[in-house]
């Protein structure tokens, strides 16, 4: 089975009738991937770590109070039919935490960067070039992030131009040689000593 991101990146977990939206924002994804790592991540969910699992619910919470009481309404009451539940959307959620390929974008030649690193960046794009406030960069999906950045270099190119879109324009002295050149040149002098134009 194969996972398709949803154009607006966000989960919903649901169980025993309560249910709680989840968005893979930077600060989530900054947090969570610091802490753990996206193994350490990954293999809280196949081993149904409770603890590291509700971190990432908390995290990722759209609002920290419906996720704590959504954590607190299963206090008491079998965990694994829980835990089974809530395991697939968080995978999801987790994968959101890289930003999703750019459908037109060339494989990287730069060297690698730590997540920590790319999410630095991610925030530096945010609040530098694009002029978000910090508080939207947080609450902003690394993809969200990534795809302004994209569009708002794509901006500044329509505006200015690049040296990749500047066509090189046609100068018709490019076509004569050295050996015209100095022919030219030599008849103008030889003109201009006549008295001619």
């Amino acid at each position: 089975m194969t996972y398709e991101r949803p154009a607006y990146e966000q989960v919903t977990i649901a169980h025993g009738g309560n249910t709680v939206m989840l968005r893979p924002s930077l600060r989530a994804a900054a947090t969570l991937v610091e802490r753990h790592g996206f193994p350490g991540l990954f293999r809280a969910l196949d081993e149904l770590n409770l603890t590291i699992i509700s971190e990432i619910i908390l995290a990722g919470s759209t609002n920290r109070q419906d996720a704590a009481a959504f954590l607190l309404s299963h206090a008491g009451k079998p965990l694994f039919p829980f835990l089974v539940a809530v395991r697939q959307p968080l995978a999801e959620l987790i994968s959101m935490f890289m930003p999703a390929p750019h459908p037109i974008a060339q494989p990287s030649k730069g060297k690698a960067v730590s997540w920590t690193e790319a999410y630095a960046g991610l925030f530096g794009y945010a609040t530098g070039w694009i002029g978000w406030t910090p508080e939207a960069a947080w609450n902003a999906t690394p993809t969200e992030i990534d795809r302004a950045y994209v569009a708002h270099l794509d901006m500044l190119k329509a505006i200015h131009g690049s040296a990749e879109q500047e066509q090189h324009v046609h100068d018709p002295r490019e076509e004569v040689t050295e050996g015209e050149a100095r022919s030219g040149l030599a008849k103008l002098k030889a003109n201009a000593q006549r008295g001619k134009p």
